[in-house]
């Protein structure tokens, strides 16, 4: 089983996204896309919290072992 972890090579804000991508082998660009439209319907303020715990609780891929 792989472990969620944030991404220290495809990140653009903290790698929340880019680790979600390399763990369900998903192009992280679609990823990216499906957050933002999520954002926009849900009016924003749960993905961005969601975002915003998951950057902070999740650790970075080099402090992973698997």
């Amino acid at each position: 089983m792989k472990k969620l972890y944030k991404s220290t090579q495809d990140r653009k804000l903290s790698g929340v996204l880019g680790g979600l991508s390399e763990v369900w082998n998903m192009d992280a660009s679609m990823l990216r896309i499906v957050f933002a439209v999520l954002t926009v319907l849900l009016v924003g303020l749960p993905m961005v919290l969601i975002y915003v715990v998951a950057a902070l609780i999740l650790p970075d891929d080099k402090d992973v072992w698997e």
